[in-house]
């Protein structure tokens, strides 16, 4: 039997004139998810397909569950657009797919994409069902109850014959809303903002604020280990190091304790505008949940969002900690961020820091400094290191 790896769009169908970019984008991501396996790829404005070599099955349906914009997919059965081929297919599927020593219940969709065809969906539905009937005396139909779904597309050229449909990402392809900037701290839930961006089509480049020696080598290998693990789901991304440990000691000397996180997230989202430029983003994306520390806050919030024009996405900021937590373990990042290893938003936390800070006393606490200066420092003084899966990449910089 021919097989093909049928791919279907979801949630790109509702894109109307936008469809055709977020088709070929989906496409371009299958190639690049792909490359070094044997494979040919078409694709129309309803249905992607995947020829493959039957050696690499298994690799390349573990690829595609990693694809954003995939809604569902399947191992499909390529046949002639014609009754007899199609029953023919069908009864090879099953044959292949079950033990025919069992009793089981089915039931058949048929989606007619040909509309010269010249029966119906409605019709197909009782010739496929009537001729299993016939021809396996252990198989009865249940149409709400059923072991098997046997879907059966038929389309001009050809036409396709499937049971197991997985279930994919969902969201949209990585890339066709452009890029963003986001803030990755070694903690649970920055990663997770990074995987919900990604979903919804984002780009990512990655930003690691480091204060060594306050900070440590194994944090920042933390980071990368956390970057590797959001590049299972994205293309492309870059970890931009940034050394932040003058202008953090300069915030200690001149900034009440209790003022420091707040002043600290300022100067943060200062440089994250000059890098955002700087990469060509279009938007910083962080991993903030609404009331989880001090400095997330409504209040806090806005007056830290005050120093840049930029959007600010925060993926989590609804989600509680467990569901945060839950997607974490998901994604596989859980296990590396609970890691004992403190970056710099953590290792000079104030036992009391204020909650509701006020603009006016963050720009009298800010002119005791020439920030600027240091900041300018900071952006000529980057480390961009591109993410990549093999350890041996890493080896200097660790």
């Amino acid at each position: 039997m021919n097989r093909v790896i049928l791919i279907k769009y979801g949630e790109l169908t509702t894109k109307k004139g936008n469809r055709k970019l977020f088709i070929n984008t989906l496409y371009s991501n299958i190639l690049k998810k792909l490359k070094g396996l044997e494979v040919n790829i078409f694709k129309d404005m309803s249905r992607m397909y995947i020829e493959y070599d039957s050696l690499n099955e298994k690799e390349i349906l573990k690829r595609i569950g990693e694809i954003f914009g995939i809604h569902s997919y399947m191992i499909a059965y390529k046949t002639n657009s014609n009754l007899n081929d199609i029953k023919k297919t069908i009864s090879e599927v099953i044959e292949t797919s079950f033990d025919m020593s069992l009793n089981y219940t089915f039931k058949v969709e048929t989606k007619r994409s040909d509309k010269s065809f010249k029966n119906n969906s409605m019709e197909c539905n009782d010739i496929f069902g009537s001729y299993i009937l016939k021809n396996y005396s252990n198989l009865k139909v249940d149409v709400h109850a059923y072991d098997i779904l046997v879907h059966v597309e038929i389309r001009k050229d050809f036409s396709y014959v499937y049971i197991n449909e997985y279930k994919g990402l969902g969201g949209y392809p990585v890339g066709v809303l452009g890029k963003g900037l986001l803030m990755l701290s070694g903690g649970i839930d920055s990663p997770v903002a990074g995987y919900l961006a990604l979903k919804r089509g984002i780009k990512l480049d990655l930003v690691y604020f480091e204060a060594i020696p306050h900070t440590s080598l194994e944090a920042r290998n933390k980071v990368l280990e956390l970057a590797k693990k959001l590049l299972v789901y994205g293309f492309d991304m870059k970890l931009i190091v940034v050394p932040f440990t003058k202008l953090q000691e300069e915030i200690y000397k001149n900034v009440p304790g209790n003022y420091s996180i707040t002043i600290m997230r300022r100067m943060m989202y200062r440089i994250m505008e000059k890098l955002t430029k700087r990469f060509k983003g279009l938007a910083i994306i962080n991993g903030e949940s609404v009331g989880q520390v001090a400095s997330q806050t409504l209040t806090s919030m806005k007056v830290i969002n005050s120093v840049t024009n930029l959007p600010v996405i925060r993926p989590v900021a609804c989600l509680d900690k467990l569901e945060i937590i839950d997607i974490s373990k998901k994604i596989d990042t859980y296990d590396i961020s609970i890691l004992p290893y403190e970056d710099c938003c953590t290792v000079f936390v104030p036992k009391h820091p204020i909650i509701n800070p006020n603009l006016e006393h963050c720009l009298e606490m800010e002119a005791n400094f020439n920030y600027e200066e240091l900041i300018t420092e900071i952006i000529n003084n980057l480390m961009v290191i591109d993410i990549t899966s093999k350890e041996s990449e890493y080896e200097d910089i660790l």
